[in-house]
C-alpha cells in the first residue's frame, strides 16, 4: 500500500509539526501512527482522515490521492456491477419502479446535467 501517493507527511513538514505534535493535535496514542498512516503502513481512520483534514484545511482526497483513487476505482466496478444486474432484471414488474429509480440514478451519476449557474 505505501506505493500509493500520499501527501500528509509533506503537510506535516510544511506546518512545522513533528509527528508527535501531530498526533496530540488529531487526538491519537502515538506519533507512530501519523508515521504509519504517512507511509500508508495503515489506513487512517474516519476519525482520523477527518482531523488531518480539519487540521491542513485539505481534503481527505487531496491528502490521500492514491488510496482514494484506489477506493474510487473499486466503487465505479462494483456501481458497474450492480448497474449490469439492475438492467437483467428490470424487465420484471415487481419492483420495476424501483430498479427504474436506481437505473435512472446511476445515470444521471455518469453524466449529470450542467448546473444553472444564475442560482
Amino acid at each position: 500500500m505505501s506505493a500509493m501517493a500520499n501527501y500528509l507527511r509533506s503537510h506535516r513538514l510544511k506546518s512545522g509539526f513533528s509527528r508527535r505534535e501531530l498526533a496530540k493535535i488529531v487526538g491519537l496514542l502515538t506519533e507512530t501512527q501519523v508515521g504509519r498512516h504517512e507511509r500508508l503502513h495503515t489506513i487512517p481512520s474516519l476519525i482520523a482522515a477527518l482531523s488531518y483534514q480539519a487540521v491542513f484545511g485539505v481534503s481527505v482526497a487531496e491528502l490521500f490521492p492514491g488510496l482514494y483513487e484506489t477506493i474510487a476505482q473499486g466503487i465505479e466496478e462494483r456501481l458497474l456491477a450492480i448497474e449490469g444486474t439492475l438492467q437483467d432484471s428490470s424487465a420484471r414488474a415487481r419492483g420495476a419502479h424501483i430498479t427504474a429509480r436506481k437505473l435512472e440514478w446511476l445515470n444521471e451519476r455518469k453524466d449529470p446535467a450542467p448546473h444553472d449557474s444564475t442560482e
